[in-house]
């Protein structure tokens, strides 16, 4: 890491200040005070940092106090993660990272070899990466990976590390501690690997704690769990630096905020003043775009000139006045599946219509995805069944299914995990389309780009190339392109910020409204559950305990269980969000 200092104004301090927005022109705000820089364990001023001729970080200003959550928001590419990297010395190869002034506990960090860094990570400062199955070592057990900073830290004897490495994984609420310690991290779901990543973070007992989208693969409980371990060791006077796209997370336990955009900070104050009353438009826009009961019926952003899905087709109205009910597109009778003494999905029914959106909700482990799986037809059940048309689907052998495959279409989480990086994005679309000439199937494949907001140009780039939020567009067109009437989405949303998440549940309400598609909607974010979803199935240990309208079930949920749900979702303050939005 090359630091240096460069002699420039420092530019929006993020010290106890009112709200303040600020713009690229204006002048920039007074250097951190001399009180602020002498209780921070970490300040710094006008932080730069760039990757060749681009300057990613552009004048950031920021200091965090023991005891004090300060939290950077905005969209991907707006240069919060780099900023909070480059704290510990982690901003990237071939970056260039300049600052006026750079403390870290009193010790002046613009003077800092690698030694030092090496020195301050895990000890003083633990980081909680976003993508845990990069962070941790596949070769190595998940106990071996926490026991590791335990000794290198020298923070208990030898005799003690066992033990201490199975109160952390219970003190993250990883179930079976004694047993997720032996296993590697491909053995376990995202939301456990992201737990157990936190624990190694915590292992030290740092003074400083920073988290880079610490919750984001964590169902609700969870996540609530690990917000309440946090807002613990902050209390205990721990800094804690948060970098989050999920700004009801950020109300829950920031004190501060810096809202980031272009690697600049145009907003920043006390959290309660920023959410509730922001004085920038672009923090306007970012509160209006979180999808909650309130933004129902309505687009999350401005401009796409798409109407929504209003419901389901309610059928023909018969010469007596009634109307008929329609035929369900996919339907789905007593489904169970094991996994050899376990028992996944339990006696699970459900109907899904044309032009409906159903959501299904649940802790991680509860049975989600394999019932997507199941009515993918990419599972056989043990009992019960699946049918599609009224035609039996999990019944068919592979052979007979295949051609109507592309009738029923999948957008998974992680659409680069499902991707052949060897291919183009035009011929990943191309490949559901099994009619038609090559013209014909290019003309598809730019037809699907376009509805999704890409341009043709992107037919020719490979998956790498593309954002997170481009790559799921490019997901949500190849699953588009056969013209399917059945949408199974998992997850498609969780890894997004706020801005691109609001985009694509946008785009898909538009899509249903024009074809009428189904939608099954698998999501641990309940939030986004109640703006999509016309009705809702709770899972829980493969049963589904609660069903029906999802205003009606998340308003007034009967079962102990969805009640926990409800009251586990981190809320943003009543004023946030306020912004106008434009009826679908």
């Amino acid at each position: 890491m090359t630091t240096t200092h460069d002699g420039t104004a420092p530019a929006a301090a993020s010290g106890a200040h009112p709200a303040r927005a600020l713009t690229p022109d204006a002048e920039p705000p007074a250097a951190l005070t001399a009180g602020e820089t002498s209780s921070a364990l970490v300040a710094v001023e006008n932080l730069r940092v760039s990757f060749g001729a681009a300057e990613v970080v552009r004048g950031v200003s920021l200091s965090v106090a023991p005891g004090e959550c300060v939290a950077i928001v905005g969209e991907s590419g707006s240069g919060k993660s780099v900023t909070a990297r480059s704290l510990l010395g982690l901003a990237g190869p071939g970056s260039g990272v300049r600052a006026s002034a750079f403390t870290i506990a009193g010790r002046d960090a613009l003077r800092f070899g690698p030694g030092d860094w090496r020195r301050l990570r895990g000890s003083f400062a633990g980081l909680v990466l976003q993508d845990a199955l990069v962070s941790l070592d596949p070769l190595r057990t998940v106990g071996a990976e926490i026991a590791e900073v335990l000794a290198t830290h020298d923070v208990v004897p030898r005799a003690r590390r066992a033990e201490r490495v199975l109160e952390l994984l219970e003190s993250v609420r990883v179930p079976e501690p004694a047993l997720r310690a032996g296993q590697h991290p491909h053995e376990l779901s995202g939301g456990l690997r992201q737990r157990v990543l936190i624990a190694s973070a915590l292992a030290a007992a740092p003074e400083l704690i920073i988290a880079d989208e610490p919750t984001t693969a964590l169902d609700v409980t969870v996540q609530a769990g690990i917000l309440r371990l946090l807002a613990a060791r902050k209390a205990a006077g721990t800094a804690l630096l948060l970098i989050s796209h999920d700004l009801a997370v950020v109300a829950s336990i920031a004190d501060r905020i810096l809202v980031m955009r272009d690697g600049r900070v145009v907003e920043q104050g006390p959290a309660g003043d920023v959410l509730a009353a922001p004085a920038h438009a672009y923090t306007r826009s970012l509160l209006a775009a979180v999808p909650s009961a309130s933004s129902r019926g309505t687009r999350l952003t401005a401009g796409t000139g798409a109407t929504a899905s209003t419901g389901r087709t309610d059928g023909a109205r018969r010469t007596d006045g009634t109307r008929a009910v329609p035929a369900p597109v996919l339907a789905a009778t007593g489904l169970s599946r094991s996994y050899g003494s376990r028992r996944v999905v339990d006696d699970v029914s459900f109907t899904l219509h044309r032009g409906e959106t159903l959501g299904v909700v649940g802790e991680s482990g509860s049975g989600k995805t394999t019932l997507a799986r199941l009515a993918l037809g990419l599972l056989t059940p043990d009992e019960g069944g699946v049918t599609l048309h009224q035609q039996p689907w999990s019944a068919l052998p592979e052979r007979r299914r295949r051609p109507f495959r592309p009738r029923i279409q999948l957008i998974s989480q992680n659409p680069l995990d499902s991707f052949d990086p060897r291919h183009t994005t035009g011929r990943l679309i191309a490949e559901p389309l099994r009619t038609g000439g090559r013209a014909e199937r290019r003309a598809r494949v730019l037809e699907s780009l376009a509805r999704v907001g890409l341009p043709p140009e992107t037919a020719a780039r490979h998956p790498r190339e593309l954002s997170g939020g481009q790559r799921q567009r490019v997901a949500i067109a190849r699953a588009l392109a056969p013209r399917p009437d059945v949408l199974v989405c998992d997850e498609p949303v969780s890894a997004l910020d706020v801005s691109i998440q609001a985009q694509v549940l946008d785009l898909l309400a538009a899509l249903q409204a024009e074809d009428g598609t189904a939608l099954l909607f698998i999501s641990h974010d309940l939030g986004v559950v109640h703006h999509l979803a016309h009705r809702v199935l709770v899972m829980k240990d493969g049963r589904v305990v609660e069903e029906g309208d999802v205003d009606e079930v998340f308003s007034r949920p009967r079962h102990p269980y969805t009640r926990d749900l409800v009251a586990a979702v981190p809320r943003l303050p009543a004023t946030a969000g306020s912004a106008r939005r434009s009826p679908r």
